[in-house]
C-alpha cells in the first residue's frame, strides 16, 4: 500500500464539510518545480531583467534562503518585477503566465488528492510565500476558497513593489493559517496540509494531518522522525526527438485514412466513406504515438442508446482522436469555426460532417446547430460535442453550456456521457507533441431527455456537470500509482 492510497483514503474516511481545511503549497507542491522560474525567463525574454537584478539572484541563490530575513531580501530582489505597474497588469501577467507554462507542471496526483477533498466539502486553501499575482490564478482554477499569499503594497491602482504585511514564509504561513482557522471556524486538528519545503515545518505542524510531498531533505528528515506521510512525486519526461516521431506518424496516419476514404467517396459517390475510414487510421494513429485508449467502465453504453449526444470533457487536442476511437461510426460532431482554418485537419472534419459553430455569435446559436439536430433526427447520426466549448488549461470541469442538451431535448434522444481522464497530460493545452500514455475513460449510463423541457436545461446541465466531477473525484486509486510516482511510502513501513 501507497503513501498516495493511503492519504486517499484518510481524506474519504474524514469528516465532511467546511470545519475541515486543506490547505496546499503551491512551488515544488501542486506543481513540479517555481512558478518564480517562469516570471524569470519571461523577464529575460522581454529584456527587463537588469544586470544588478541577475547578480542580486546570484548572491542569493549561493548563500540559500533559510530565514524570514533571507526571504525578504529574495522580495527586494523581485521588487523591480512589480514596481510600477499597475494591480490589473501584474494579475493578467500571472494569468498569461500559468496558462501557458506554469499549469503544464501540476502534478496529477496532487490534483486528484484536491479533487477527493473538494467532493467531501473540505476548505480549500492555498498557502504560498509567492506573490499574489502568482497564486490567483490557480487559486481561481481549483476554486479554493482562500488564498494566502505574500500581497505587496498597491497604491492608486499602482504597485509600489513594497511587502504589505508579514510574508508567508515559514512562521509567517503557519500565523496566517492559524489566524485564518480562527476567523472561519476551522478545526486544524482535523485539518490537512501539503508542503515540499523545509520551511514548511511550522506550517505542516499547525495541522492533524500534515503530508511531505516530495520533500527537501530537511523537511524529509523532520517527517521521517515525526512518522508524517512522505509522497515522492515527479512527473515524467519524455524524449523530445521521440515525441516528434510519434506526433508525426499519428497525424500521417490520420490523414492517409482520411485520403483513402476521400477516395473511396468518390467511387461510390458516397460521402459517409470518409467517416467509416478514419476510425482505422486513427487508431493506427494512436499506436503509433504510443496512445492506449482503456475503458473503465460503461464500455457498452458507447452502442446501446443510439441515436444519442455523447458529451466530453474537454483538456486536449488529443480529445478529438479519443473520440473518434471510442464511438467509431454513425457520428457527427460540433467543433469551433476556427478548426475549419487549419490546413488540411480543418477540410477532413468538414469532409466528415462536423458542424461549425462561431461562438461571438450566440444570437444565431440555435440556427447554428441546426444540421446537428438534423443529422440526429432524420439520418440516424450521433453527435459528439464538448459542452465546456474551451479547453481548461487543469483538469478542472468548466461549466457547461445548454447548446448540446437543447440538441438532444430536441432531436428525443440520450445524453450519454464520456468522462476522458489525463488527455492533458498527454497533450497539454497548446502542446504540439503527444506524450505516450494510456487514457483512461469511463462511460456513464444513458440519461433519457424525453421528459425534459426548455426552462430547466440549465439545472439538467449542471447536474451532468456533477456526474463528472463524482466521477473523476471517485477514480480507482490505482491509476495514480505508476511510473510517475518514484517512491511513494509512509515512514512507518521501514521501521
Amino acid at each position: 500500500m501507497s503513501a498516495f492510497t493511503d492519504r486517499m483514503r484518510a481524506i474519504r474516511s474524514a469528516p465532511t464539510g467546511k470545519k475541515v481545511a486543506a490547505l496546499f503549497d503551491y512551488d515544488g507542491t501542486l506543481i513540479e518545480g517555481f512558478s518564480a522560474a517562469a516570471i524569470m525567463r519571461a523577464r529575460l525574454r522581454s529584456m527587463e531583467f537588469g544586470l544588478g537584478e541577475l547578480a542580486d539572484f546570484l548572491v542569493i541563490g549561493l548563500r540559500g534562503v533559510v530565514s524570514e530575513q533571507d526571504y525578504a531580501e529574495v522580495l527586494a530582489a523581485t521588487r523591480p518585477t512589480f514596481a510600477g505597474k499597475t494591480y490589473a497588469e501584474l494579475i493578467a501577467f500571472g494569468e498569461h503566465l500559468f496558462k501557458y507554462e506554469t499549469a503544464a507542471k501540476l502534478r496529477p496526483q496532487m490534483w486528484q488528492i484536491l479533487r477527493a477533498h473538494r467532493e467531501m466539502g473540505h476548505t480549500i486553501v492555498i498557502a504560498s510565500s509567492a506573490t499574489r499575482f502568482q497564486i490567483e490564478p490557480i487559486a481561481r482554477e481549483i476554486g479554493a476558497d482562500f488564498a494566502l499569499a505574500t500581497d505587496v503594497e498597491v497604491v492608486d491602482g499602482v504597485v509600489t513593489g513594497n511587502i504589505k504585511g508579514r510574508p508567508l514564509w515559514g512562521p509567517g504561513k503557519a500565523a496566517a493559517v492559524r489566524e485564518l482557522a480562527r476567523a472561519n471556524d476551522i478545526d486544524l486538528d482535523a485539518s490537512f496540509a501539503y508542503s515540499d519545503g523545509n520551511e514548511d515545518i511550522p506550517y505542516l505542524e499547525s495541522v492533524g494531518n500534515p503530508a511531505a510531498i516530495s520533500p527537501r531533505r530537511i523537511l524529509r528528515a523532520e517527517a521521517e522522525s515525526r512518522g508524517w506521510p512522505i509522497i515522492d512525486l515527479k512527473n515524467p519526461t519524455y524524449n523530445r526527438l521521440g515525441m516528434l516521431a510519434r506526433t508525426g506518424a499519428f497525424y500521417g496516419s490520420f490523414v492517409a485514412s482520411a485520403a483513402v476514404g476521400a477516395a473511396a467517396g468518390l467511387v461510390r459517390r458516397d460521402p459517409h466513406a470518409l467517416v467509416e475510414a478514419l476510425p482505422t487510421g486513427n487508431d493506427v494513429g494512436l499506436s503509433l504515438a504510443g496512445v492506449h485508449v482503456q475503458v473503465l467502465d460503461g464500455g457498452e453504453y458507447l452502442f446501446s442508446d443510439r441515436p444519442c449526444v455523447f458529451l466530453f470533457n474537454h483538456q486536449s487536442k488529443l480529445d478529438l482522436p479519443v473520440m473518434i476511437s471510442l464511438v467509431r461510426s454513425d457520428a457527427t460532431g460540433v467543433a469551433k469555426k476556427e478548426v475549419q482554418r487549419v490546413p488540411v485537419l480543418g477540410e477532413i472534419l468538414r469532409q466528415a460532417g462536423l458542424v461549425f459553430i462561431d461562438r461571438a455569435d450566440r444570437g444565431k446559436a440555435i440556427e447554428q446547430l441546426a444540421p446537428a439536430v438534423k443529422a440526429l433526427r432524420e439520418e440516424g447520426m450521433s453527435l459528439v460535442v464538448s459542452p465546456e466549448g474551451t479547453r481548461s488549461p487543469t483538469p478542472r470541469i468548466g461549466k457547461f453550456k445548454k447548446g448540446p442538451f437543447h440538441i438532444a431535448m430536441q432531436a428525443g434522444v440520450p445524453i450519454v456521457p464520456v468522462v476522458l481522464r489525463n488527455t492533458g497530460e498527454l497533450m497539454w493545452r497548446g502542446a504540439q507533441l503527444i506524450r505516450p500514455g494510456t487514457v483512461e475513460v469511463m462511460v456513464l449510463p444513458p440519461i433519457d431527455t424525453s421528459e425534459w423541457t426548455a426552462d430547466e436545461i440549465g439545472t439538467r446541465a449542471e447536474e451532468v456537470r456533477q456526474m463528472y466531477v463524482t466521477a473523476l473525484a471517485d477514480w480507482p486509486l490505482e491509476s495514480f500509482v505508476d511510473d510517475s510516482v518514484e517512491s511513494l511510502h509512509t515512514p512507518s513501513e521501514e521501521n
